[in-house]
Parts: structure tokens; C-alpha cells; sequence
């Protein structure tokens, strides 16, 4: 099996009765899902994706690129898409702050004062045909700037309503909505100097009651913020009342684009697959303060900030995503957004290509095998090895594990009482940003073929995870009565 290292002795046994796991969770259907920026669809300047090593300082120093409006008609991001689906899809971002919405055949040729881009009406319809042909209901924020106020500074929902009146006539379904994006980066998302808690406040109560009366299905999502200081705790106390579900973003860190220091020998370290945790416990902690009984959703994550690093393209960053999905579903987090569907180095499709990367596959193998259920496997976290386990999907009576050994040099055990199914990630070479499942290296066939992703039978007893290897287990007749 390929690995980072060559393995040393296995570190000690354990042992799991699937039939006895207990409920813990149940998430949403469309737990897994993904973002496709407002930049994306309009067309702007977005992180720039890393070049090759030749030119890697000066690539790294390189913030953003402008690129063309992105194809949602290409025939293999819609049917990559699709594979994972029910999903969301969320169009938000920090430029969909300041996006004009322009309710005309004839858009302007720039964007009007207080403005920075424009959203045609043929680019939203794209947007709904798109979610509407892979089955992802469209999550959205709307326009904050200074363009999107009147003459007194306060918010108008005039934009709003014209987008959320478009979507309706083109048969389309937004299911959930924040008000803004990161209104703790008021600064970089274009909101008014001095904006504050107090302010988002004001706004967000005008934003409540225009989208019960106007959109009352529209899940309300709040407050969208990205830190965990004081401010983001004062925004999620001016908006706790009026919200349907909470809604936060994080990334562990910086990418090298703004100044991060992350390397690729640090991405299977626990306390960086820990940070998701951390995060996700002040979240917690605040809404069981302001906002008891909500659900949560991460609507925006990713290997890092500003587009991610190089490694985010590579095997390296599966375990951070895969373990992030395991981690959060046991906790209740009814779904996770990843950044991005198809844009800069973080994306699950390669932007100029759409093909696949090692966390695409990742998530088509969650999609196919874990349920919705999610159950407690009963062994504790420790260095190195990571065990989550849900009802598997689409078998009644099933079982899925999802075993992670994120140690480079130990090999891990664990004992089956039951036969399963075994599937098996693995990178000879991490940074090729290639993968393989059970040795065979994952590749789109001819006519964008995906491939069949079939397991290995696996006898009951004992298993072996050698280093840096990600493995789902399905075990068919578990005799586990929360999932018959």
C-alpha cells in the first residue's frame, strides 16, 4: 500500500461491534455540499491560482487573477457536480457584498456608483439552470454596499427583492439566505466605515422581517462570520434572535497568499485537524447561549483562506477534509460548504480543467457510502488515528466507517467482528495531486467516465491502516437498529 513513510510497528489493537454503535446525530441530506463564488459567476478578480515551481515565489506573492464568468453549462462540471449531489449551492462570497443585481435584458456596461461588479440576469438564470440540473438548491447572501443604501445609510432591500422575484420567475429555489458575508470584515467586504455590531444589527432586523414577509420559506442563516474574537461574538448576539439556523466559516489558517506560513508536512498533524473543532465549539457555546436549539451549518471552509495552498490540490489536504466532515457530523452540524466547487488551489475540480482532485474523490466516496445517520464509534481520539462512523447510505441495515491514520510512520488496527467492504485512499506521491483507491489510480474514463469506486471484500477480524491512508468500511447486515 502507498504511503508517505515506511511504516513502523502497529500501534495497539482496537476492537468494534457495529451492531452496538449508539445514535449520536442526524444530518441533513445535503450535509456535503459546496460554494460557488459570486465572483465565479460574474466574472472579477479572484485568487490566483499557484504556477509551477519555477515561478512559485513570485506566485505566492500574487494575490489575485481576473478570469472570465465560469461555464455552468460545461458538460463535466455538470456531471461531476452532480454526482454529489443532494447538495447546496451556495453563491456568496466577499464580492457578493457589492454585487449589483441587474433586473434587465440590458445590464450597464460597469457597475453603478457604490457597486463593484454586476450580475446579469443571464448569469443568475445560469446559476438556477445549474442548481436545478444537478439537484443543489441555491444558498445566497445580497448586496451590503454603499450602492445598496439610501441617502441616511441604512440598508434597502430593493436589491433583494429583485433577485429574490427573478429566481422565482425563472423557476428557481433559493433554501437559505445570510444577510451578508463575514460581517466581521466589514472593511474588505464593503460595508460603510465604522460599521459595527450595532449597525449589522439595525440591518439584520430589516433583513428579518423583509424576508418573512417577502420570502418566508428562505431559511435565515446568521451570522456568516469568519473569527472567533469579540466582535464576531457581538454580531452573533445582534442577530441570535432572528435567525433560523447559525451559520459560521472557517479556515485553519492563512494561505501563503496572505501571508500564511502553513507547509505540506504539517496537514496531518492532529492539532490541524483539531482546529475545526475548536472553531466549531465557540459556535456552540454561543448558540446554546443566544440561540438555544438551532442547528449549525459551515457555510464556508476550506484547507486555508485566500484560495488555499498548493498543497489544498493534493492528497495532503483529504485527511483535513475527510476528517472535518466525520468530526463535524458527530457534533450535529447539519452541512458543510466546501470553498470552492471549481476556483483557485482549494477547489474539488480543477478550475481550467474541471478535473477531479484527491478531495473530489474523497467526497464523491462520502457521498456514496455515509448516511445520514450518524453513530459513535467508541474509540477515543489519539494521535494518529481518527474513527467516525454513520449508517451506511442507501443500506438498509448497513454500516460505514470512516478510518483515518494520519500517522506518517505507525500503522494502526482495528477488529471487525463482520466482513465489509473496503475502500482505501492513498498517495504515493502527495504533491502529483494524484490519488488511488485500493492501488488503482482514480481517473475519469472516456466521455468523462467515473469511474466504479468498487471496495474490497475484506474477511472479518483483524484490519491493517498503514500510514498516511484514509479507508471507508461498509458492512452489509450490521444488525444496528438505527439504521433498519
Amino acid at each position: 500500500m502507498a504511503t508517505f513513510a515506511h511504516a513502523k510497528a502497529a500501534a495497539a489493537e482496537f476492537a468494534l461491534n457495529v451492531a452496538t454503535l449508539p445514535r449520536v446525530a442526524t444530518i441533513d441530506p445535503r450535509f456535503q455540499s459546496y460554494n460557488i463564488e459570486m465572483v465565479e459567476v460574474t466574472g472579477g478578480r479572484f485568487w490566483k491560482p499557484y504556477a509551477t515551481a519555477a515561478t512559485r515565489r513570485r506566485a505566492e506573492t500574487e494575490r489575485f487573477a481576473a478570469r472570465a464568468p465560469i461555464d455552468l453549462h460545461d458538460g463535466r462540471l455538470h456531471k461531476l457536480a452532480a454526482a454529489l449531489s443532494p447538495a447546496y449551492l451556495r453563491v456568496s462570497g466577499t464580492w457578493a457584498n457589492s454585487t449589483f443585481f441587474s433586473d434587465s435584458e440590458t445590464p450597464p456596461a460597469a457597475p453603478p456608483a457604490g457597486f463593484n461588479g454586476v450580475l446579469t440576469r443571464r448569469q443568475w438564470r445560469d446559476v438556477i439552470e445549474f442548481s436545478r440540473a444537478v439537484d443543489a438548491p441555491i444558498v445566497t447572501s445580497f448586496a451590503i454596499s454603499a450602492g445598496a443604501r439610501d441617502a441616511a445609510g441604512q440598508w434597502s432591500p430593493e436589491q433583494a427583492r429583485q433577485l429574490l422575484a427573478f429566481t422565482r420567475s425563472a423557476g428557481g429555489h433559493i433554501a437559505a439566505a445570510e444577510f451578508m458575508n463575514e460581517p466581521d470584515l466589514p472593511a474588505i467586504g464593503s460595508a460603510p466605515d465604522g460599521y459595527d455590531a450595532a449597525a449589522y444589527g439595525r440591518d439584520f432586523g430589516e433583513f428579518r422581517a423583509f424576508m418573512k414577509d417577502t420570502a418566508p420559506d428562505v431559511t435565515i442563516l446568521g451570522p456568516g462570520t469568519i473569527g472567533a474574537g469579540a466582535e464576531a461574538q457581538a454580531l452573533f448576539a445582534a442577530s441570535a434572535a432572528g435567525i433560523d439556523a447559525v451559520s459560521y466559516h472557517h479556515y485553519g489558517a492563512l494561505s501563503a497568499r496572505c501571508g500564511g506560513d502553513r507547509r505540506a508536512r504539517q496537514a496531518l498533524s492532529d492539532e490541524w485537524l483539531a482546529r475545526t473543532g475548536n472553531s466549531l465549539a465557540l459556535y456552540e457555546t454561543l448558540r446554546d447561549q443566544l440561540a438555544p436549539g438551532k442547528p449549525i451549518w459551515l457555510t464556508e471552509t476550506a484547507e486555508t483562506a485566500c484560495g488555499g495552498n498548493r498543497l489544498a490540490a493534493t492528497f495532503a489536504d483529504t485527511f483535513r477534509y475527510l476528517d472535518q466532515l466525520g468530526r463535524l457530523a458527530k457534533a450535529g452540524v447539519q452541512v458543510v460548504m466546501h470553498n470552492t466547487l471549481a476556483a483557485s488551489d482549494y477547489g474539488l475540480l480543477d478550475e481550467r480543467t474541471h478535473l477531479p482532485r484527491p478531495n473530489y474523490w474523497a467526497a464523491l466516496l462520502w457521498r456514496r457510502l455515509m448516511g445520514t445517520t450518524v453513530l459513535d464509534a467508541g474509540i477515543a481520539e489519539r494521535h494518529g488515528f481518527h474513527v467516525y462512523a454513520h449508517c451506511a447510505r442507501d443500506m438498509p441495515d448497513g454500516v460505514a466507517l470512516l478510518v483515518i491514520n494520519n500517522d506518517r510512520r505507525m500503522r494502526h488496527k482495528l477488529t471487525l467482528s463482520a466482513a465489509s467492504q473496503r475502500y482505501t485512499l492513498a498517495s504515493e506521491k502527495p504533491a502529483d495531486g494524484n490519488v488511488q483507491l485500493n492501488g488503482a489510480t482514480l481517473l475519469l474514463g472516456a466521455s468523462d467516465r467515473i469511474p466504479a469506486l468498487d471496495g474490497n471484500a475484506t474477511v472479518a477480524g483483524t484490519i491493517v491502516f498503514t500510514p498516511a491512508t484514509i479507508t471507508f468500511l461498509t458492512v452489509t447486515d450490521a444488525g444496528n437498529a438505527n439504521c433498519r
